[in-house]
C-alpha cells in the first residue's frame, strides 16, 4: 500500500522519508571468515544449528551484534515438496533474554543490510530480526510461481522464521511495520496469532471493499484547507492541460537516461498521465501542509509546473526502470491487497485512459491477474472480532490512513498522529497518548523502563520503516 507504491505512490510505498535500514561503517565488520578459526560462541552455535539457516555475514560493534542470514524455505507451504528458496533476514542482537521485535518491511532489504533499529526496537532496547519479503530481491523463488505470491504464504515464511528464533531467545516478542510492512504484520497475526506477544502496525491501510473507496475520495475533500487543496488539483489541471508541451519534454528526458515503458505503462504519454494523477496523493504522503506554499499557481510556467511534479512523484518512477523493484507489491494490490480507486472528479475531459490508476497498469501483461475481495474482508472482521494486543498508529493527513483496521476491544488500541503524514509514529503522538502507547508496548513485551535504559545502545541508527515510494 504500502513505500511508494505510491499509487502507486501511494501504493504503499507506500513511502521515502528515511531508507530502511543503515550500515554500519565498514571498520566495524568482522568478515565471518576471520573468525572461522576462532571457538564458536554460544549464540552462533545456536544459530548455525538450526537447519537450513546459514550465516552470510556477521559485524560486531561495541554493544551488540548483527548477522545477515538466510533460511530456506518452502515455495508453496501448501506443498512442501515443491521446491525451495533462500529467504533474507537479519538479527540484531543485544541479549538473549531481551525482547525481540520482528520488523517485516513488506518489500526487500538493502542489498547490503546494516544494522538500524525500528521505534519498538529503539523503545524496547530489544533485538531486532528483519525479514524480506518473498519475491523481493534475492528472496524469490526461481523460477517464479506467482501464484506463490500471497499473504498466508508470506505469514508462513515469517511463521517458520520465529519458530526457528524462539529456539534462541527467551524473551517475548513484538512484530511491528509500516504501510505495507504494517499490513504484513496484520496478516501475519491473523494467520499465527500465537506467535507474536503484541503488534505495532503503522499507517497500515486497510482496503477491505476495494471498489467502495469513497473513504479516500472524502480524504481529499477535506484535507488541510480549501486553498492548498484548491492549488494541487490546478497543478494537476494546468499539467494535463500543456500535455502536448510536457510529454516531448518527458520523452526526451526519458530518452537520455534510458528509461522505457514496454513493461509497465506503454507509453511515455500514459506514464505521465499516472504520474499527474499520483502528484497529489504523493504530495500528502510524504510532505506537510506547510508545503501548500510551494505549490505552483495555474499561472505557473511549463518548467515551474514539470519541476514540482517531478519533484514530489517523480516522472522516473512510472517508468520499466522506476517500477521493476516493486512489481511484487503490484501484483500482491492487483491479487489480493487492493488499492485506491480514487474517482478523479475535478480531472473529467482531461484524462486520456481510463482506469489506469490501478496496479494492473503498471505490471507486465503476463502478470496482470483479477481481484479477490476474500483475504481483505477476512482480515478486516478477524481484526474486528477476534485480534487482542494489536496497536495501530496513522497520521492525519496521511492518504493511507484513510482506510483504517478497527482494532477490537480486546487491549487493542488505534491512534492518530495529529498532521502526520505516511511517517507517522508513537513519538509524534500527544504526550499522553504517546505515554500510554509506550507503556502498551513496554507492558506487552514484558519490559521495564529501567530495563530497557540498562540495555539502551544510541548509537544504532533510527529506522523509518518505509521503504521507497509507490501509491496505491
Amino acid at each position: 500500500m504500502p513505500t511508494r507504491p505510491r499509487l502507486l505512490t501511494a501504493a504503499l510505498t507506500l513511502a521515502l522519508l528515511t531508507t530502511g535500514a543503515v550500515s554500519l561503517p565498514a571498520s566495524a565488520a568482522t568478515p565471518l571468515a576471520s573468525s572461522a578459526a576462532a571457538t564458536e560462541d554460544a549464540l552462533l552455535a545456536k544459530l548455525k544449528a538450526i537447519p537450513g539457516l546459514t550465516v552470510i555475514s556477521e559485524t560486531q560493534p561495541s554493544g551488540f551484534r548483527f548477522f545477515v542470514l538466510t533460511l530456506t524455505q518452502p515455495v508453496d507451504h501448501h506443498h512442501p515438496g515443491k521446491g525451495t528458496f533462500q529467504q533474507r533476514f537479519t538479527l540484531l542482537h543485544r541479549a538473549d533474554d531481551a525482547p525481540v521485535v520482528l520488523y517485516t518491511g513488506g518489500y526487500g532489504l538493502p542489498v547490503n543490510p546494516g544494522a538500524s533499529q525500528t521505534e519498538p526496537t529503539r523503545l524496547l532496547s530489544g533485538n531486532q530480526v528483519s525479514v524480506e519479503h518473498r519475491f523481493f530481491r534475492s528472496s524469490r523463488p526461481d523460477p517464479a510461481d506467482w501464484s506463490t505470491l500471497d499473504i498466508w504464504q508470506e505469514a508462513s515464511d515469517e511463521h517458520r522464521i520465529v519458530q526457528a528464533l524462539k529456539t534462541v531467545y527467551s524473551g517475548k516478542w513484538i512484530q511491528t511495520g509500516a504501510s505495507k510492512g504494517g499490513m504484513t504484520s496484520v496478516y501475519h497475526r491473523r494467520f499465527y496469532p500465537g506467535d507474536v506477544d503484541g503488534v505495532v502496525a503503522y499507517v497500515a491501510p486497510n482496503d477491505r471493499v476495494n471498489p467502495s473507496d469513497v473513504t479516500y475520495d472524502r480524504f481529499f475533500e477535506n484535507v488541510s484547507d480549501a486553498s492548498c487543496r484548491t492549488a494541487l488539483e490546478n497543478v494537476q489541471k494546468e499539467a494535463l492541460k500543456r500535455r502536448d508541451r510536457l510529454v516531448p519534454r518527458f520523452e526526451a528526458e526519458a530518452a537520455q537516461n534510458g528509461y522505457t515503458f514496454t513493461q509497465s505503462l506503454g507509453s511515455a504519454d500514459r506514464s505521465f498521465e499516472m504520474t499527474v494523477l499520483d502528484s497529489v496523493w504523493a504530495f500528502w504522503q510524504y510532505s506537510s501542509e506547510s508545503a501548500c506554499a510551494d505549490v505552483p499557481p495555474a499561472t505557473a510556467s511549463d518548467d515551474e509546473i514539470y519541476d514540482w511534479i517531478d519533484a514530489v512523484a517523480g516522472f522516473s518512477f512510472y517508468t520499466d526502470q522506476g517500477i521493476s523493484y516493486y512489481v511484487p507489491y503490484y501484483y500482491q494490490a492487483a491479487s489480493q491487497l487492493g488499492w485506491p480507486e480514487l474517482k478523479f472528479e475535478h480531472l473529467r475531459g482531461l484524462t486520456r485512459y481510463p482506469r489506469l490508476y490501478q496496479p494492473n497498469s503498471v505490471i507486465p501483461a503476463a502478470l496482470r491477474t483479477g481481484h479477490d475481495p476474500r483475504p481483505m474482508l477476512d482480515v478486516d472482521h478477524w481484526v474486528r472480532e477476534q485480534s487482542s494486543q494489536m496497536m495501530f498508529v496513522y497520521g492525519e493527513n496521511d492518504p493511507w490512513s484513510a482506510e483504517q483496521f478497527t482494532p477490537s476491544r480486546d487491549d487493542s488500541y488505534l491512534y492518530v498522529a495529529p498532521g502526520a503524514n505516511h511517517g507517522a509514529n508513537i513519538s509524534r503522538l500527544p504526550e499522553a497518548e504517546r505515554q500510554m502507547a509506550t507503556e502498551t508496548l513496554r507492558r506487552w513485551a514484558g519490559v521495564t523502563g529501567t530495563q530497557a535504559t540498562q540495555r539502551s545502545v544510541p548509537s544504532i541508527p533510527d529506522d523509518d520503516m518505509l521503504p521507497d515510494r509507490h501509491t496505491f
